[in-house]
């Protein structure tokens, strides 16, 4: 009787403390974060390892509800066609494209992949996710007209933007971008560069898509999971401590590989498992808000997505664009980013991200950081302060007649900028862009920062599966070939297989195809988180 007693009081205390689990399990591979990361490492996997067993833990409701949602990011296609701070002008005054050349290289990996997944009935529908639309350079004053220039001149030579339209003329203006041109009285030089083979993502549904595939090929995906430790044990695999946010119960689940893609949260499970590649790194979190135009008559004026030049001290993710966009179908108007500050590291996370992640390895980069990034902590002051009106008087330098009752704020994703020592830098350098950190093993990865990020989700998880598995690098190749036709090729040296890509790819993906006016989407207002 007083074992008896003894062990029902252990359940019961067990249970107390979220300790009770029946659902232990061991797998192949364990994906963290339902995002569009894990959904493109799962869907390329189960190409080139299709025994192998998936499973993914998501602690939010569905799938792609964080940094992949349609309105936590810009839905850009990142091929540099429109970003100038992927071009810059070197100290003899000629423009540096190497960075443009690259982020578009690998866009057209991504657009490869997903035109074999069409191909191949793994997602169906296409336009549901990617659109063509117009990328757009704008810039004013003499002197970024001279640059804006000299970058379209050296860009149009490289077979990646021979398609690259320029414009300084006003009547030329007012058929690109009519919306931005009405009233506009001043006499300032302005200047356009343009291609039309640009595209609009709905990251969103494009994720969405690859978990139901993933799902019909026995991929689990589990939600309302929380991943809250995990640790190697002697075997070489992952244990992971993962509580099930409905029942409380923490579970127990183990496997050879695992990849960390919850986006701002990766950085505190990279902490937890305590690899020496984790060491050192720290985060800066930064928020986004946007405005939202609620007029159709406005929207329906303006068809493309037009980049424009930073403010002094602001991050590159800061860079001001109005966007067409295309989301459920429907066409809307956006325009920001504007730069907002919290601490949490994703929009469901804690107030205590930022501060929990500071570790007695990282304190100093973090330190060194505040010190070095004085222009980024003034921007960012500068960006908390200002008003809806003041918000609205930015988007003036854009569409001069803007209306403040004509749009709303509303509140983007979370963005954690790596902080780390870097041998150019030094210690605390931030770094703008995405970063993939691995143990030497290649028993677990992380993905850490933000954009150009998802444009080139096929490009990183290529890396991060011939980094990892070294010995399927060989086996895998035929498969990568078929996925990517340009594998293992420099489409700017190829100039023949850059346009067979950029062919199929837009038959696939229906980018070349002509609306038929009734198939053009309504522009409506949109029902949006606002702030």
């Amino acid at each position: 009787m007083q074992v008896c007693m003894l062990s029902f009081f252990l359940q019961i205390q067990c249970v107390r403390m979220g300790q009770m689990s029946n659902r232990d399990t061991n797998t192949d591979v364990i994906l963290i974060g339902a995002g569009i990361m894990s959904a493109t490492l799962g869907a390329m996997l189960k190409e080139v390892a299709p025994e192998w067993n998936i499973t993914v833990f998501e602690k939010l409701n569905r799938a792609g509800e964080e940094s992949s949602n349609e309105w936590n990011n810009a839905g850009t296609g990142h091929a540099a066609l429109c970003e100038l701070n992927y071009t810059t002008e070197k100290a003899d005054g000629s423009i540096d494209i190497n960075k443009a050349i690259k982020i578009n290289e690998q866009f057209q990996v991504s657009k490869q992949f997903w035109s074999f997944l069409v191909e191949n009935g793994r997602i169906q529908n296409p336009e549901d996710f990617i659109r063509p639309l117009p990328h757009m350079s704008y810039v004013q004053g003499k002197d970024n007209v001279t640059f804006l220039k000299k970058r379209y001149e050296t860009m149009k030579q490289n077979p990646l933007f021979q398609d690259m339209e320029y414009t300084e003329n006003r009547d030329t203006l007012k058929e690109w971008v009519p919306v931005m041109m009405e009233d506009r009285t001043t006499t300032e030089p302005m200047a356009v560069s343009k291609i039309d083979a640009g595209t609009d993502v709905n990251f969103g549904a494009l994720t969405n898509m690859l978990f139901d595939h993933l799902q019909r090929e026995n991929v689990e995906l589990q939600y309302r999971r929380s991943v809250e430790d995990l640790k190697q044990k002697s075997d070489g695999r992952w244990e992971l401590k993962v509580r099930n946010l409905v029942s409380g119960e923490i579970e127990r689940h183990t496997a050879k590989f695992v990849f960390i893609g919850g986006g701002g949260g990766s950085l505190h499970l990279l902490q937890k498992s305590g690899i020496p590649e984790g060491k050192g790194i720290g985060g800066f979190p930064v928020s986004g808000l946007f405005l939202v135009c609620n007029n159709p008559q406005v929207a329906e004026k303006h068809y493309a997505k037009v980049y424009g030049k930073a403010s002094v001290g602001a991050p590159p993710m800061s860079v001001p664009h109005l966007d067409t966009r295309y989301i459920d179908g429907q066409k809307s108007l956006l325009f920001g980013p504007f730069a907002g500050f919290s601490p949490k590291f994703l929009k469901t996370g804690s107030m205590m991200d930022l501060l929990s992640s500071v570790k007695p390895n990282n304190v100093v980069n973090m330190l060194s950081a505040g010190m070095k990034e004085m222009s980024l902590t003034k921007y960012l002051v500068q960006q908390l302060m200002l008003s809806k009106e003041q918000q609205v008087e930015e988007l003036r330098t854009f569409i001069p007649n803007a209306k403040v009752d004509e749009w709303d704020v509303v509140v983007a994703g979370q963005r954690v900028q790596v902080i780390k020592e870097t041998e150019a830098g030094g210690k605390g350098t931030l770094q703008f862009g995405t970063e993939l950190v691995n143990a030497a093993d290649g028993s677990i990865a992380a993905l850490l920062g933000a954009s150009p990020g998802a444009s080139t989700a096929v490009h990183v998880m290529i890396n991060l599966l011939n980094t990892c598995f070294p010995d399927r690098k060989n086996e895998w190749e035929a498969k990568f070939k078929e996925m990517i036709p340009s594998y293992g090729t420099a489409l700017v040296d190829n100039p023949e297989m850059l346009r067979d890509v950029k062919a199929a790819t837009a038959k696939s993906l229906k980018l070349d195809a002509e609306l038929e006016v009734d198939e053009i989407p309504e522009v409506i207002v949109i029902e949006t988180e606002k702030n």
